[in-house]
């Protein structure tokens, strides 16, 4: 037995049987906290727009949220099939086995700000584990205020699980057609001092992708306790790791330089004989503590400190040398490999934060107030690595052994460090019943320091940067908000590919800046609807082909509408549909090839709908679908190359009855029912690389919540 296959199996053996106790009423209580008929779709607060937990309602940004029932009621494991249910974010190098990657309204997130736990930066550079995840929360747009550096796209953040009042046992076995396992355990409550609370989260997994040989496991562990000293005092810990082993699947180039591939979508590129899983270990320790002086007036202080290890290996596809095409497979689907080993990269952030926050009244206005301080700071480390050439090209039709190099990359050493601090302040101030305006500041004194090449001084930023915010919200009911805001962000600049004269260097931080207005509605207290039109503006980055450098030129324009309604049509029928249409422009580079151009990877129109219904002839039956749309998309940024649009259809079903007295959900789901082809990631990350979708797979699962 394989080593997933007995941790699954291990797991899942003694949670069972720490479950066989006599628990009867702790039982109940947990079966009440799980077991939802009927859940409202969205969540009604988030805190990833601002500075606390506050109503999306009265939110001048637009949100989305996904909670942990949700996730669940989807058969979501990652971050990816949790993005399917959002139109506004779209993968951008999201290689299999490798680290997710998204960009929202068209901008790519910064693997290394753009990721948020608790509200506290962690790198995106693995896939982050959700089983310890209450709600990922989304913001769109500039998070200049609440978060400082992070690309204008906007930010992902994982609130984590905390202890449950009630006692929670909860059980999930998952497997898929292709031979994944999964396992996982929930587990809450109180010690028997009820001012300590636990919870303690587990899985395992064998992962079988749907590309075939990006085959390898998964485990992961947490715990969070929380301790309540005083009516007024709350101190919080949290602790996980994680450990991923994969092969991870390269993506495929144009052949001939021109023409889009046509292969099967479980083609596996990275499939030498010597091809070797991408391992990495990850984990966050966090505290979180909360003084509260009196109902109007708090103070918080919170903290993070992540750990991050990979050994990257792959067999790497890229290019032509027989035709000369670089980037670009041949005419008869040949293509160059190299040998690539970076061993030892490691990143360590730590993130802390302060805050004040009150409500108070100055003659006739009400305000609410929060000011505080923020500290980052990151090593990043790693030794050159091997990008060898193997003059023996391999097919991708009829794939080709080739020998390895044999070497191995060099010492590591502290390549790059960061440095934030920050001091902001924002006042919502209540100037009638009807009207509130938001005014906020964040300063941010950004240093780095970078190692260039041997022989040469490091490369040196000490900058500070103001980044205001503002937006006047207008409520002419209690359940309508029309919005309109300003904000700058903050971001750090693109770091330069491989092959270009400043390879691995990045550019100086750089700033961005929106415009918004929306408008959200509460229709019933399960259903709500919103709409928001916005326009970002950014400097423009791409390898000048001119002198082969990596440059910040010109302007990159988004300008979109969203739409989102979530909720529950009836008692029986809940709803959730996302569309984003984006109209995205490069100009001001003073080249004809890319002014006025589409920027690449970005669709034009994109929806997702998604359907639950309650089946009332037979009690504890659901059956749900979604619908994913995707227009067109520029290939290069010269646009010489559009990727069709594509459609998908995934179903599924749930059935919430008792086995044993035991309270049991089962589910299935099929992904891509009509098992359509289609391109789903179309960056233009190292030299631009197409990623075909998954074919129609099949899974089923149960749930058991003692």
């Amino acid at each position: 037995m394989s080593t997933p296959q007995f941790a699954v199996s291990a797991a899942a053996l003694a949670v069972f049987q720490a479950f066989a106790m006599p628990a009867a009423t702790a039982a109940e209580q947990a079966m009440t906290e799980v077991i939802v008929s009927g859940s409202r779709i969205a969540s009604g607060h988030a805190s990833v727009a601002g500075f606390g937990d506050a109503p999306l309602l009265q939110t001048p940004a637009s949100v989305s949220v996904l909670s942990s029932q949700q996730m669940y009621d989807r058969d979501i494991r990652s971050t990816t099939d949790a993005a399917r249910y959002d139109a506004s974010i779209s993968d951008a190098y999201n290689a299999v086995g490798y680290a997710e990657q998204f960009s929202i309204r068209g901008f790519k997130l910064d693997n290394a700000s753009s990721y948020r736990k608790d509200g506290l930066a962690i790198p995106g550079n693995t896939q982050i584990p959700l089983e310890n995840k209450e709600r990922i929360e989304v913001l769109k747009g500039l998070g200049g205020l609440q978060a400082g550096l992070a690309a204008p796209g906007g930010i992902v953040n994982y609130a984590t699980k905390r202890p449950t009042t009630g006692a929670l046992r909860s059980v999930l076995l998952e497997v898929r057609e292709r031979g994944t396992v999964y396992g996982a355990v929930d587990l809450g409550g109180r010690f028997e001092d009820s001012r300590f609370g636990y919870r303690v989260n587990a899985a395992a997994e064998r992962l079988r992708s749907y590309i075939k040989g990006a085959d390898g496991n998964r485990k992961f562990v947490s715990a969070a306790v929380d301790w309540q000293i005083s009516p007024q005092a709350l101190l919080q810990i949290d602790a996980d790791y994680q450990t991923r082993s994969q092969v991870s699947a390269p993506g495929f180039q144009l052949i001939g330089g021109t023409e889009l591939p046509r292969i099967a979508a479980d083609t596996m590129l990275n499939n030498q004989p010597w091809s070797k899983p991408v391992e990495t270990t990850s984990s966050n320790l966090g505290v979180r503590f909360e003084y509260r002086f009196s109902p109007e007036w708090k103070a918080t202080f919170s903290a993070n400190q992540h750990h991050f290890k990979r050994d990257d290996y792959t067999a790497f596809p890229y290019g032509c040398s027989a035709q000369n095409l670089f980037p670009g497979f041949c005419s008869n689907g040949d293509y160059d490999v190299y040998d690539y080993v970076s061993l030892g990269e490691k990143k360590s952030p730590l993130a802390a934060q302060a805050m004040l926050q009150g409500r108070f009244a100055t003659g006739a206005l009400r305000h609410e107030f929060t000011g505080g301080a923020s500290f980052y700071k990151n090593s990043e480390k790693w030794g050159d690595d091997v990008y060898e050439y193997i003059e023996q090209p391999s097919n991708i039709y009829h794939p080709v052994a080739v020998q390895p190099s044999g070497l191995s990359s060099g010492p590591v050493t502290e390549r790059r460090s960061d440095n934030e601090r920050a001091l902001f302040a924002q006042d919502i101030v209540g100037l009638s019943e009807t009207l509130k305006l938001h005014a906020g500041v964040r300063y941010a004194q950004v240093k780095r320091d970078e190692f260039v090449r041997a022989g040469f001084a490091n490369a040196k930023i000490d900058s500070g940067f103001w980044l205001p915010n503002v937006a006047l919200v207008y409520s002419p009911q209690d359940n309508l908000a029309l919005y309109g805001s300003y904000a700058q962000g903050l971001e750090h600049g693109g770091i330069a590919p491989k092959k270009t004269s400043n390879q691995n260097r990045a550019l100086d931080p750089s700033k961005s800046k929106q415009l918004e207005v929306g408008v959200k509605s509460e229709l019933t207290p399960d259903l709500s609807v919103s709409a928001a039109l916005f326009q970002i503006r950014k400097g423009l980055e791409y390898t000048d082909d001119t002198s082969n450098t990596f440059v910040r030129n010109g302007v990159e324009q988004h300008r979109g509408l969203e739409l989102a309604i979530n909720g529950k049509l009836s008692r029986a029928l809940a709803v959730g549909a996302s569309a984003a249409a984006l109209n995205t422009q490069q100009s001001g580079t003073g080249r004809a090839e890319l002014d006025g151009k589409r920027v690449t990877n970005v669709a034009a129109f994109k929806s997702t709908v998604y359907a639950d219904y309650a089946v009332p002839q037979l009690a504890g039956l659901k059956l749900n679908a979604n619908w994913q749309y995707s227009g067109k998309k520029a290939f290069d940024a010269a646009n010489t190359l559009m990727v069709p649009a594509y459609h998908v259809v995934n179903l599924g079903a749930a059935y919430a009855t008792r086995i044993a007295g035991t309270a049991t959900t089962l589910r299935a789901h099929v992904d891509n029912a009509f098992d359509k082809f289609y391109w789903r990631d179309v960056t233009p990350d190292l030299g631009g690389y197409l990623f075909p979708g998954a074919k129609r797979s099949f899974r089923v699962s149960a749930q058991f919540d003692l």
